[in-house]
């Protein structure tokens, strides 16, 4: 029994010198790897203590002009390690009993390269055993092993497994016993062969040429919302100025213009009252009353037209409808309205409105002054995009034919209706009376007007049409619609 103590104690001092020779040996120049397991020796840091993690850094160049034809790399750590290759995490190992062995030769190329291994110590010793082995295609070989040229990273280091070269904080690896020597005695159990590391292909959205293009877009695009947005902002400002100075210039005309033109109009008839005795004065000043009652009806349509507050179909169709019947009176023509019950308050753009109005005022004078009309229809329809207004008279109607295209009033409507983006239609024959249809969106399309510009053909032939064509049967339609309404 004391024999075989002794024997034990010796076999076990010899292991120890052995180990310490290797270490020695090895302080003083890099080892060869282990010609059947090809790993280096078992390293650490210089103090050893339970639950501790080591971190350890490696970097090695591969030739320019050399291809790496197979790269394996063996590894293993007593208790458990991770591994980066240049940055990527490649695998993990929790037995140091075997060795893991992993195919590096699809994304090693020339050029520097940086192993790192995060190794962690349950208890008692610690260690850290790899080695990798790179056959060149010109028959040349390249051994990297666990030795002193590895470096230990201090635990607070950030981005160490990325970094190409060692900081001035890091000291070398220590060499804390040879391949198979105590206390890993035991030889590997197994090698455990993982599948060859590819190199990582991105898809396109996680590539960086994408990744900066879609920055860039978001960065354009965020440019341009905030510069619409305040556009935007800007023009809300702009038109509530607008609306109040619409108001102001409303009020400020019907307060000195309009009660000037009805003191006018008072001292005008006070006077021709006056001067009864002088008809010649008297005349002149009848003219003066019925000039100054005109220029006020047409004061009262401008006022119409900038007051804010009118801007709605409501006020449109009574405005219209009103000026129509007042207007017709006084020449004598019968004027029927054809108007839906229950005008809803849609708002009715001022451009929109404005030249619409003045359109339909238009066609009454062209049928009062031309037609010689007993009877005219109003006929106010809408949808949701649009208005239309069809004035209908039973006249003696004209030749479309023979009607001038550069007729002022023509130009007049063909004009009103290409400020808005309206059409207007014209149906008439001899002896059948007239009808003159207006079209015109709630809001004028600033889109469509501004690629007019560059397109004045496609302005032409389609904001502002006018069409003349041929009607017949005037009075009938005028009669079953009047009948209708």
């Amino acid at each position: 029994m004391a024999h075989a103590l002794l024997m034990a104690a010796l076999w076990a001092t010899w292991a120890r010198l052995l180990s310490c020779a290797a270490i020695s040996k090895t302080m003083a120049g890099t080892l060869p790897l282990a010609p059947q397991w090809a790993v280096g020796a078992w390293i650490w840091d210089t103090n050893c203590f339970d639950k501790q993690t080591c971190r350890f850094w490696r970097s090695f160049d591969i030739p320019e002009g050399s291809t790496v034809a197979q790269a394996k790399l063996r590894i293993t750590a007593d208790n458990g390690f991770r591994l980066w290759l240049d940055g990527r995490e490649v695998g993990r190992g929790s037995d140091w009993r075997s060795l893991t062995e992993y195919d590096l030769t699809w994304v090693l190329s020339p050029g520097q390269h940086v192993l790192a291994v995060e190794a962690f110590n349950d208890r008692l010793e610690g260690g850290l055993l790899a080695g990798l082995r790179l056959n060149m295609i010109d028959g040349t070989t390249m051994e990297i092993g666990t030795d002193t040229n590895w470096w230990v990273v201090p635990a607070d280091e950030r981005g160490w497994e990325r970094r190409r070269k060692p900081r001035a904080g890091w000291h070398p690896a220590v060499v804390v016993g040879s391949f198979g020597a105590p206390p890993w005695t035991t030889r590997p159990l197994a090698v455990v062969q993982i599948a060859a590391l590819k190199p990582v292909t991105l898809p396109f959205w996680r590539q960086g040429w994408f990744q900066l293009a879609l920055l860039g877009t978001s960065i354009v695009a965020a440019g341009l919302v905030l510069h619409l947005t305040a556009r935007l902002a800007w023009h809300r400002h702009a038109a509530n100025l607008l609306h109040r100075e619409r108001i102001r210039i409303a009020r400020d005309i019907h307060d000195d213009l309009g009660s000037g033109l009805t003191q006018l109009v008072l001292s005008a008839e006070l006077a021709r009252k006056d001067c009864a005795h002088n008809p010649v004065l008297q005349q002149a000043l009848q003219q003066l009353c019925t000039r100054a009652r005109a220029l006020a009806t047409t004061l009262d349509e401008i006022l119409w037209a900038i007051n804010s507050r009118r801007d709605t179909l409501r006020d449109f169709v009574s405005h219209t409808c009103k000026h129509a019947q007042n207007y017709l009176e006084q020449v004598g023509i019968r004027c029927r309205l054809d108007v839906p019950t229950g005008v809803p308050e849609i708002p009715f753009a001022l451009p929109s409105r404005r030249n619409l109005f003045l359109a339909v005022k238009e066609a009454l004078h062209n049928a009062v002054k031309h037609s010689g009309a007993q009877e005219l229809l109003l006929t106010i329809r809408w949808n949701a995009q649009q208005v239309e207004t069809v004035v209908a008279e039973n006249g003696r109607g004209f030749d479309p034919a023979a009607v001038p295209s550069d007729r002022n009033g023509l130009l007049n409507l063909q004009q009103r209706m290409a400020e808005v983006g309206g059409v207007c239609m014209i149906q008439t024959s001899p002896g059948q009376g007239c009808v003159v249809t207006f079209r015109v969106p709630f809001r004028p399309s600033t889109s469509r007007r501004w690629f007019d510009r560059w397109l004045p053909e496609r302005r032409r032939a389609d904001s502002g049409t006018l069409k003349i064509v041929p009607r017949s049967l005037a009075q009938s339609e005028i009669s079953s619609s009047a009948r209708s309404s």
